[in-house]
């Protein structure tokens, strides 16, 4: 594997999530099993290597130098993979003075000045050297001092698999080891070593279950280490530093890339957000917009800003051309207070009070000609509070939906609790098809939501924390009425003033419900704009599913990069 195989193919794997963090992972992977650089027949063999160590262990026993209860060599673990021929599996035991520092020495360290405090070992970037911090500290570690080219690992949650080599002499808490080979090694490669995703995977298993996962010092010293000869070993540390500082390039390029797209998702969203946006260039903004959804929009978040802007321009009457010849709104309410008038002199409902005039100076937003701005009280037939009866979980009676059952601008039917079906307020409380459902009370976050009832006539009711509304179908889009009641514009002008004199439970009742204003454009129009919402949405959620897929796509081909990159290092170690 080299660095040229690797922007070869990684622009066509680049934009899955975790495509760097793999090729980490997969570097230190071919490091240790001895596939990322060939092997020398004039290197020394590491059983060699492994007899002088193990030689200088018992010298260093014998003399009193070191203290441990096993002097003997120790029987370490199963092997987790073959490796080549000149290398050999070792206890990390055998190969190091485990938790080194135990034992102070002279070495005229200022006790106060240095010290590795457990949050020094930061973030784990895939870099195999990192730096001792100076950190003021009254009282010295009651724990561990090392010294230089120690591998100081960390053996405790949260920082359990953080390894790094001292480039300064100190101390460290409990919850750090230091690990001192016998013999010299490279330290970067021993870095490297326990690095390894087998060896964290390892790690990780051995504390599953325990209330703080650490690796303790009986399983560690079996743990297998894996011992190239000592020039392979040297270079083993060139290649894994010229690969991740490779990966630190195509991260930083990834970066930079993901900033100019959202950059340029940002600016065109804010250009179709504008509260007066120039009309000269608007409609080349939206044709952008619409033309690159796919391509200013890779994530979640963004796609989410995404509909809040298709919803923002269709009540806006920025989505769909108007028509000159539709009947203009002003008609349209006229029709509604006629059918209105009809239904409280047949005594179907009750008159309500007048809605003040509307101030059309200060609207809002504007809105095209042919639309007019309407409270909600006169574009609906009536309101009508939901049922106080007492619900209870039962197979029997009528369901009683609640703010759970609102989601999304729609109602749906789970965790559906009943009333009787002779309880008092029934039938009146029935919900007939198109009835809009309106969250009085809940969070502040949450209420003012509404959807709309898609379900059968007369089998289900509603709680008395929701308001029902009814639109005359005939003059006025209860589809769109749903559309303007969720749009982030509506919210933020008609919602969020009235809930921020709440505290707690926020509660937005129906005279406010009333009193709030909607845009009306002509029946036309709504079934145009309804019609244009509903294809934008369902690009949306194409693009949101095309964007799993294309995760799951990307990291297919992560997995086939780097299964031939296998192939080709096993062809070129077995040719070699």
């Amino acid at each position: 594997m080299n660095g040229q195989q690797l922007l070869t193919h990684f622009d066509r794997i680049a934009d899955a999530p975790d495509a760097i963090p793999r090729l980490r992972r997969f570097i230190l992977d071919l490091a240790v099993r001895g596939k990322l650089v060939p092997q020398d027949p004039n290197d020394e063999p590491a059983s060699e290597l492994l007899n002088r160590i193990v030689a200088e262990k018992a010298r260093l026993v014998k003399a009193g130098e070191i203290k441990t209860n096993k002097a003997k060599p120790i029987q370490m673990a199963t092997e987790p993979f073959k490796l080549p021929a000149s290398w050999k599996w070792a206890a990390i035991g055998n190969v190091f003075l485990y938790d080194a520092g135990t034992k102070r020495e002279p070495t005229g360290l200022d006790q106060k000045q240095w010290l590795l405090e457990l949050e020094d070992i930061e973030k784990d970037t895939g870099r195999l050297l990192g730096r001792i911090k100076v950190r003021e500290r009254e009282s010295r570690s009651t724990k561990s001092e090392f010294r230089v080219g120690d591998i100081l690992y960390g053996k405790l949650r949260p920082y359990l698999n953080k390894v790094l080599v001292a480039d300064k002499p100190g101390y460290s808490t409990t919850e750090i080891v230091a690990l001192r080979p016998y013999l010299p090694l490279v330290s970067g490669y021993c870095a490297v070593a326990l690095r390894r995703p087998d060896f964290v995977d390892y790690v990780t298993r051995l504390g599953q279950g325990t209330k703080m996962p650490r690796l303790r010092t009986e399983d560690a010293v079996i743990s297998p280490f894996p011992l190239p000869p000592l020039a392979e070993q040297h270079r083993i540390v060139a290649k894994v530093d010229e690969l991740m500082e490779l990966c630190d390039q195509l991260e930083a390029a990834r970066a930079e890339r993901e900033a100019t797209r959202d950059h340029l998702a940002s600016a065109s969203f804010a250009c179709l957000n504008a509260p007066d946006p120039d009309p000269t260039t608007f409609q080349h903004d939206v044709a952008f917009a619409l033309v690159n959804l796919a391509s200013l929009t890779n994530r979640p978040d963004q796609i989410k800003v995404l509909r809040q802007t298709i919803l923002n321009l269709a009540v806006q009457g920025k989505l769909v051309p108007q028509d000159p010849n539709d009947e203009p709104a002003s008609q349209l309410l006229k029709h509604i207070a006629a059918k209105r008038h009809e239904l409280v002199a047949r005594k179907v409902i009750r008159r309500g009070k007048s809605l003040p005039v509307i101030d059309s100076d200060n609207p809002p937003f504007k809105v095209p000609s042919g639309w007019e701005w309407a409270h909600i009280g006169d574009v609906v037939l009536f309101t009508q509070y939901g049922t106080s009866t007492k619900s209870v979980s039962s197979g029997q009676g009528v369901p009683v939906l609640t703010m759970g059952n609102i989601q999304d601008g729609v109602v749906v039917w789970r965790n559906e609790k009943r009333i009787p079906d002779t309880a008092e307020e029934l039938p009146a409380l029935y919900l007939k098809r198109y009835d809009l459902l309106y969250n009085r009370t809940n969070s502040a976050e949450l209420v003012g939501k509404t959807g709309i009832y898609l379900g059968e006539d007369d089998c289900r009711t509603f709680a008395s924390y929701l308001i029902r509304l009814r639109a005359p179908l005939e003059h006025f889009s209860p589809h769109f009425l749903n559309l303007t009641m969720n749009t982030p514009v509506f919210r933020e002008t008609q919602i969020v003033p009235l809930i921020k004199k709440q505290t707690g439970q926020a509660n937005v009742n129906g005279t406010a419900l009333k009193h709030m204003l909607v845009p009306v454009p002509p029946l036309a129009e709504q079934r145009r704009v309804i019609a244009k919402v509903d294809e934008l949405m369902a690009l949306c959620d194409r693009l949101e599913a095309g964007l799993v897929t294309g995760d799951e796509t990307r990291g297919q081909l992560v997995e086939t990069l780097l299964h031939d990159v296998v192939e080709t290092a096993q062809t070129r170690s077995a040719n070699f």
